[in-house]
């Protein structure tokens, strides 16, 4: 049984889930989304398997912000995988350009199909990559979560973008896009619909944000092949260049920012982006989020966006 706590000083929800300690941790002599494992199909390029130890469920009971300062609500949703390849010892950074496409296929279809539930506030769709990150299972795989609630960071992200819009009458994320094209110094990558760049404010070494060129905010929304081929090619090139780096897969999380289920008016300012946050500041260092960052929420960073964002660009990926 999952739920969700109500904090009352930083007023956010937080989910317990405490049967996911018994989930397993990094296996070596089996794998559940493996072929012939019998968990999954004998044969397939990507596919969606409902996680074994879901934090959030259908069966969980209806989400209700109950006054009082304890308040406690159901948890339910929904938490997917998604498995990017059959090949067990196939990297993220290794999937081909067409595999990709198959991935943000399925993103988007799923999407769809959980924000028709009547309830899921959020999809949130995002990637853990390394035992540096917590990754329990090491098959290459993502993850699709409908929430109930709209995530703290999102909302954040959100308020933020609206609260330019009404100041400005312009899209804060388009704005940032504009801004970084022109000054230049910090593009990773960039094709004919999208753009790489490490941000002016990045929290973490080697953050990327990954853009739509076009102002769009679902993956649903992308006008067709063309700009899904031209999302997989950058998205397959960040991260082969994050490999490359260091000579080694990059510990990182990704997630992918799409407008919420909420207000319609959220169109003008919602804008679809891939947020990229390394954990490996070196070659031979990771940064730990210490008391500054956990307990006081400022982060440090041990790096300079410009300088990391030459590194990433100049990296030799073949």
């Amino acid at each position: 049984m999952s739920e969700l706590r109500w904090h009352p000083f930083l007023r956010q929800w937080v989910a317990v889930a405490a049967h996911r300690q018994d989930r397993p941790q990094m296996p070596r002599d089996w794998c559940p989304f493996c072929p012939g494992s019998g968990k999954v199909p004998d044969s397939y390029n990507v596919h969606l398997y409902s996680n074994d130890f879901a934090a959030f469920s259908l069966a969980e009971d209806a989400f209700f912000h109950s006054p009082g300062l304890y308040a406690t609500t159901g948890a339910r949703g929904v938490c997917d995988v998604v498995l990017y390849s059959p090949d067990h010892q196939q990297t993220p950074a290794q999937l081909t350009v067409a595999q990709w496409r198959d991935v943000i296929g399925l993103w988007t279809s799923r999407s769809e199909e959980l924000y028709a539930i009547p309830g899921i506030a959020y999809v949130a769709v995002f990637e853990n990559q390394g035992e540096a990150i917590g990754v329990t299972m090491p098959h290459p795989h993502g993850q699709i979560y409908g929430l109930p609630v709209v995530p703290p960071l999102v909302a954040a992200e959100i308020e933020s973008a609206q609260l330019h819009y009404d100041c400005y009458g312009e899209c804060l994320h388009c704005r940032v896009v504009t801004e970084e094209l022109a000054a230049g110094v910090r593009i990773v990558a960039r094709n004919r619909h999208f753009v790489a760049f490490v941000p002016h404010y990045c929290r973490f070494p080697s953050e990327v944000h990954l853009y739509s060129l076009r102002h769009v905010g679902r993956l649903s929304e992308l006008d067709g092949e063309e700009e899904t081929q031209a999302l997989a090619e950058l998205l397959s090139e960040v991260r082969r260049r994050y490999d490359a780096l260091y000579g080694f897969p990059m510990p990182l999380m990704m997630a992918v920012r799409q407008r919420s289920s909420g207000d319609e008016g959220e169109r003008r300012y919602a804008h679809l982006h891939i947020q990229f946050t390394p954990l490996q500041r070196s070659a031979t260092k990771l940064k730990f989020l210490a008391a500054a960052e956990t307990a006081h929420g400022l982060f440090l960073n041990d790096t300079r966006a410009e300088d990391q964002a030459a590194a990433l660009r100049d990296v030799r990926i073949g």
